[in-house]
């Protein structure tokens, strides 16, 4: 059965034997209808600054694994899938960007002509409200069959200083919310798994989780954790474009794909419900 609005987004299901496993990766989508893109501010906003770059490519080992890999088709410039569909902070005294941001996280207008409240109403039923039904989906099915179920939300982030951080220096940003999406041990375990494999992580700084780790990770049952990427790690990120072709890619990905194959073996042996 095909999904309604299933432009809004790819889900590629699990090509071995099943696990509680979700992989959403919210901000990798590029597509921004023409109407939209002709109320963009410049050409620098055309190029989408703030898309977390061929993550739909880096994280495409995920279903042979077992698990469900979800994103998004359309860029975050038409609606963020990683905010609350109505307005609150995540980040309490800190400046953020919403369900349509208007300024970037360096302070540049996107809009020249920003939408207003009924076309942001419209651009969270047609962009935002398929993609949390599908992955709210997702995760009670899991719950129901596994009754436990974990949640990685995967991004990446150039390392370029912004209002929200100076020069980024770890090649890992991890977050649960400060513990509260995620237990501890499970967060810990994960921060190891990076570390073992040579990569610097940073725990809950600056950024310890969005909406989705936030919202879905209020159920007992979801452990859920954000991983946030340098950029540097697995692409030149001045000039995206140059892509999957990086020296570095595949050796970034190969890295991911142990890691959660790593993961997937620690979730094989906990019981429903531990």
């Amino acid at each position: 059965m095909t999904d309604v609005y299933d432009d809004v987004f790819t889900h590629r299901p699990p090509k071995a034997d099943e696990m509680p496993l979700v992989v959403s990766v919210p901000h990798t989508g590029v597509l921004i209808p023409p109407e939209m893109a002709a109320r963009l501010a410049s050409d620098e906003m055309r190029s989408l600054p703030m898309t977390d770059w061929h993550l739909h490519h880096l994280y495409d080992f995920v279903p042979s694994l077992g698990a469900d890999l979800l994103c998004a088709q359309y860029s975050r410039f038409v609606v963020d899938l990683n905010r609350p569909p109505t307005p609150r902070a995540l980040y309490p005294g800190r400046f953020e960007t919403g369900l349509v941001a208007l300024e970037t996280f360096k302070g540049e207008a996107i809009w020249n002509e920003p939408p207003n409240e009924t076309e942001i109403a419209a651009r969270r039923e047609r962009y935002h409200r398929p993609y949390h039904d599908k992955l709210n989906a997702l995760l009670k099915d899991k719950l129901e069959r596994f009754g436990q179920v974990w949640l990685i939300d995967a991004h990446s982030i150039a390392s370029h200083p912004t209002r929200m951080h100076d020069r980024l220096d770890k090649h890992i940003y991890l977050g649960n919310r400060d513990g509260l999406s995620c237990e501890e041990g499970w967060f810990e375990f994960m921060v190891s798994q990076f570390e073992s494999r040579g990569m610097s992580v940073s725990r809950n700084y600056p950024y310890k989780g969005g909406y989705i780790t936030d919202y879905y990770g209020e159920n007992a049952a979801i452990q859920a954790v954000q991983i946030e990427m340098n950029q540097e790690l697995y692409m030149d990120q001045d000039d995206p474009a140059s892509g999957t072709t990086h020296s570095n890619f595949d050796a970034t990905r190969q890295k991911l794909k142990e890691l959660f194959a790593e993961v997937l073996q620690q979730i094989r042996i906990i019981k429903p419900g531990e």
